[in-house]
């Protein structure tokens, strides 16, 4: 019996851990994504070609350093946590999540390829003391279109995650 408790115990412990990695990982990913979209987003709208050359290079390292393994470790944490809770992926809630999630990266993963082409074109701009090129105004365009999506899919999934709301008829 008491080993029974200890085992108990220890899947406990092992579960909030996860779930904090989880929690914590969701955290950086959403708010480095939304905070450096934003820095981003008015750093495009300020005319200066230096701004947006060191804000530019700045959302890459964010995105280097912070949401890309935070990105990872969202799949891996919440697979396993689905797994030791007994909720099947096919739980409408959760197969939405992981919907929105896919989403989410499809529009992100050329979101990175624009903005370190932003980051390489402003830099290059900022040391010539020249104008931005064509380009950039266009990958600009793209860069915010693709962020909406995303940016709104994942305030569906922490939604879902929270509320895990009955879908489709059944929970």
């Amino acid at each position: 019996r008491a080993v029974a408790r200890r085992c108990e115990a220890h899947a406990m412990n092992t579960y909030l851990v996860l779930k904090w990695v989880h929690i914590l990982s969701s955290v950086l990913l959403v708010g480095t994504g939304f905070g450096s979209a934003f820095y981003l987003f008015f750093a495009n709208r300020s005319g200066s070609v230096a701004a947006q050359a060191v804000v530019a290079r700045l959302v890459v390292r964010a995105d280097t350093w912070f949401t890309t393994p935070a990105g990872i470790v969202q799949p891996i944490t919440g697979m396993a946590l689905a797994g030791m809770a007994g909720w099947p992926l096919s739980t409408p809630w959760l197969a939405a999540s992981i919907g929105l999630y896919v989403l989410a990266g499809l529009c992100w993963l050329p979101v990175l390829w624009l903005q370190w082409r932003m980051a390489a074109m402003a830099t290059d701009a900022a040391a010539r003391g020249s104008a931005l090129p064509a380009d950039y105004a266009r990958f600009a365009r793209w860069w915010e279109g693709l962020g909406y999506p995303a940016f709104i899919a994942m305030l569906a999934i922490y939604y879902l995650m929270v509320a895990k709301p009955a879908l489709w008829g059944w929970a």
